[in-house]
């Protein structure tokens, strides 16, 4: 006897047969934090240009970080800001990428680099839909290295603007452009 299988109950069967092989897409087109930002928004942060980079202690974590801007974000840099007394032009963005920190034996003087992926935070300037938070709207996303996908942190959009209000002075922003 032949069994008709149909095309969403196959299609089902392959995906699951794929996740327990452990290979799992990414959700990165769909994701988003609460009533705020979708990580689609930052579609190809990866390429942007390096504004700083640093390294953190938490409690439970010492994480490398970098600091990333999009075309937009990178001009206002080079055009003085903050020192220019101008602010963050809308349509700029900014990605800090967060590695778990590593000793690299195989490197000289056994360099602290990245690891695996810890989280991505995001900014968006945006003075009409983030009027309420300076004008930005911020995200942040954990990553799950099992299963290769983002979860949304905090409670939405506002979720970094109460930080960065230490920085008011300065757009909300607290990366330099350091000379390279």
């Amino acid at each position: 006897m032949t069994r008709i299988i149909s095309m969403p109950i196959m299609i089902l069967a392959v995906s699951l047969a794929v996740a327990g092989g452990v290979a799992f897409a990414s959700n990165k087109d769909t994701v988003a934090v609460p009533n705020g930002l979708a990580f689609s928004e930052f579609k190809g942060y990866e390429g942007w240009q390096v504004i700083a980079v640093s390294k953190a202690k938490l409690p439970n974590a010492d994480l490398i970080n970098a600091i990333l801007g999009n075309p937009e974000m990178i001009e206002a840099f080079k055009a003085g800001f903050p020192g220019n007394g101008k602010p963050i032009p809308d349509g700029a963005r900014m990605a800090k990428i967060h590695w778990n920190a590593k000793t690299h034996d195989d490197f000289p003087g056994h360099a602290i680099g990245p690891d695996t992926l810890h989280d991505l935070d995001f900014m968006v300037k945006d003075s009409k839909r983030f009027a309420a938070t300076g004008g930005w709207g911020y995200a942040e996303f954990d990553y799950d290295t099992a299963t290769d996908t983002f979860k949304p942190l905090a409670t939405g959009a506002a979720c970094g603007y109460a930080c960065h209000t230490l920085v008011k002075s300065k757009d909300y922003v607290f990366s330099s452009y350091p000379k390279r």
